[in-house]
């Protein structure tokens, strides 16, 4: 958490002229590919679309099947651009390497695009715009000495209504048919909660993506290994399995798993330590004092269920040891005497009230790289419990005090020394509190999302050891962790699983940064090692409580409309979210302190939505 100013973006756009000079470039390059020869069969399956979507995968769920406006047939595709999505729809067909083919639809839309991917070659596009009768669209390409597949589309563009695609062809020799993919293995079911089940397998050869059945019934398809089926009954038992897809078909469905939701309200896993079944987070600046002015402990409203003591910082970057103490009178005219401190943790937490020890902060830069400094942070995080009579720990490491060592790559078996004492002496004050100790943690979308393209290599090219490297934290404490609340903010724009940058201050950043935790994803877009989804009551997002507070301060409006997308699944843009959460745990805000200075707007907004 920053105590003063904002970061900038991380990412800059293309320009338009560019990207124009691009298309421009692919057209003249199809107008002068070879065409296929006349005896050539269709190697495009379902290209009517009268067999709906079947054979297709629409970015974002943008496309379906019409029965009107058709070219022929009885069914046409209709696909739906939104926000950053193009509503690319697109399949894999298998062709012979060195031959000439032709790619043909009819179309109608105000932009309306045809292409091919991944030829060997040079690959190829076409457009129309303003077709508003059918049209018909051809390009022609040749494979590479190697190439066995290609990728043929059809794509809409950006902020435009829906165009219509029917009767698309790619004629030219066939190559030898693609297997069915294997059935998938090992699946397995996590830990329930009252209302979901999160599920996991091994990936199978050649699948391009999975669809997870519920009792025979399927529920959701996904392109990772991992996925959360929701909307279940409380102590309830169900039965799933999973199949693999690609282009030549299904596989047949892998062996049964069961799993029994928890009881109404019941958490499993970490702990739930009496949180409400939606919670709101606040950061209170008692250590020190900045532009919002000092809150003293007892007059935080009862709003906040879980209030975040800021900071508990090191006496040295490496030494482990760690050391809390109220903001001094002269710098913050008010502050409360040491019992009065204590004496109003007591009355919060006799209130149902959770208060805990943050560490970390923008200026705490903590590395345990020793096994003496993990257990000096140990002894002297307990002692600040223990002084303060605290409920647990939260963990806000930013900078550099978490970084991965070269080679270092995969999250589920760190060997950093400071990843791996950290998780040690996180696992050691657990086991010395108990069950009901309370565990969370407040990352930067850097050090999470961000391993979704990058971990242990940075994005501008050099390397960055530090990107993603808050995954192997994260899911070595799973078990153990109440709250994950990422920091929404001071991010610039992240990449979201529809593979399409989402920007801050907006409910789609929120909507597809979350989405990305309860859903699971590749890490650096390794299929074999897939960062697992989360519980949903485990997690929560982060805002700014004010435009003063952070680069990336969110309305509430939008923050409505991104609790409307996750939990109800209305009032969604332009990203398609992977399920429906109504047990979301809540919301973190930096600060309680910039909350009261913007008049409570960010707490007020949070009552009003979850019935206070």
């Amino acid at each position: 958490m920053e105590r003063t100013g904002s970061r900038p973006p991380v990412r800059r756009s293309v320009p338009m002229a560019v990207f124009s000079a691009a298309l421009l470039a692919a057209g003249a390059l199809a107008a002068t590919a070879p065409a296929a020869g006349a005896a050539d069969a269709d190697l495009a399956r379902n290209g009517g679309f009268e067999a709906g979507l079947d054979g297709w995968t629409c970015s974002g769920g943008s496309g379906t099947a019409v029965s009107t406006p058709v070219h022929s047939g009885t069914s046409a595709l209709k696909a739906t651009p939104a926000g950053s999505d193009n509503a690319r729809c697109s399949q894999t067909v298998t062709v012979k390497p060195d031959s000439a083919y032709t790619l043909g639809a009819w179309v109608r839309g105000d932009y309306v695009y045809l292409g091919a991917s991944g030829t060997g070659t040079t690959d190829v596009s076409t457009w129309t715009q303003s077709a508003g009768a059918y049209k018909q669209l051809t390009t022609s390409f040749r494979t590479g000495p190697s190439t066995t597949s290609v990728t043929v589309y059809s794509h809409g563009w950006y902020g435009t209504p829906a165009y219509y695609a029917d009767d698309l062809t790619l004629t030219g020799p066939g190559g030898d048919p693609v297997a069915v993919p294997a059935t998938p293995t090992g699946l397995r079911a996590g830990t329930a909660t009252a209302s979901s089940v999160p599920l996991s397998w091994t990936a199978s050869a050649g699948a391009t993506g999975y669809r997870v059945y519920r009792g025979g019934t399927k529920v959701l398809d996904t392109t990772g290994t991992s996925a959360t089926v929701t909307g279940l009954s409380a102590s309830s038992a169900y039965s799933f399995q999973v199949s693999a897809v690609n282009a030549a078909g299904e596989s047949a469905k892998s062996a049964a798993v069961s799993a029994t939701t928890a009881a109404t309200g019941g958490g499993g896993g970490g702990s739930d330590a009496g949180l409400p079944a939606h919670a709101l987070v606040g950061y209170l600046h008692s250590s020190f004092a900045n532009g919002s002015g000092y809150t003293r402990m007892a007059d935080v409203p009862d709003s906040w269920d879980v209030i975040n003591l800021a900071f508990g910082e090191p006496t040295s970057v490496t030494s482990g040891d760690i050391r809390f103490s109220l903001c001094p009178v002269a710098e913050c005219p008010g502050v409360e005497t040491e019992a009065e401190f204590k004496a109003a943790i007591k009355a919060k937490q006799a209130a149902g009230k959770k208060v805990l020890i943050s560490i970390g902060g923008q200026n705490g830069q903590v590395q345990l790289a020793s096994t003496a400094a993990r257990d000096t942070f140990v002894s002297s995080v307990s002692k600040i419990i223990d002084t303060y009579g605290l409920d647990g720990l939260d963990i806000d490491f930013e900078g550099h005090s978490l970084s991965l060592a070269t080679g270092d790559t995969d999250f589920r078996s760190p060997t950093t020394p400071v990843i791996v004492n950290l998780i040690s002496a996180v696992k050691t004050l657990k086991a010395k509190y108990g069950d009901d100790f309370v565990l969370t943690m407040a990352p930067e979308t850097f050090f999470v999302q961000l391993g979704y393209q990058y971990y242990g290599s940075g994005p501008w090219g050099g390397q960055d050891p530090r990107a993603g490297a808050y995954l192997p934290v994260i899911h070595a404490l799973r078990d153990d962790l109440t709250l994950l609340h990422v920091q929404d903010y001071n991010s610039g724009s992240i990449m979201g699983l529809d593979n399409q940058y989402h920007s801050m201050g907006g409910a789609d950043f929120h909507i597809a940064m979350t989405d990305m935790l309860l859903t699971g994803f590749p890490v650096a877009g390794d299929q074999t090692k897939v960062f697992p989804a989360l519980r949903p009551e485990q997690v929560a997002f982060g805002l700014p409580a004010s435009t003063q507070a952070g680069n990336g301060h969110t309305s509430p409006a939008e923050v409505t409309k991104a609790l409307n997308c996750l939990t109800k699944k209305t009032d969604c843009g332009s990203y398609r979210t992977h399920g429906t959460w109504s047990g979301l745990r809540g919301l973190m805000t930096w600060s309680i302190n910039w909350d009261r200075f913007n008049n409570w707007e960010f707490s007020k907004n949070f009552d009003a939505y979850f019935g206070g």
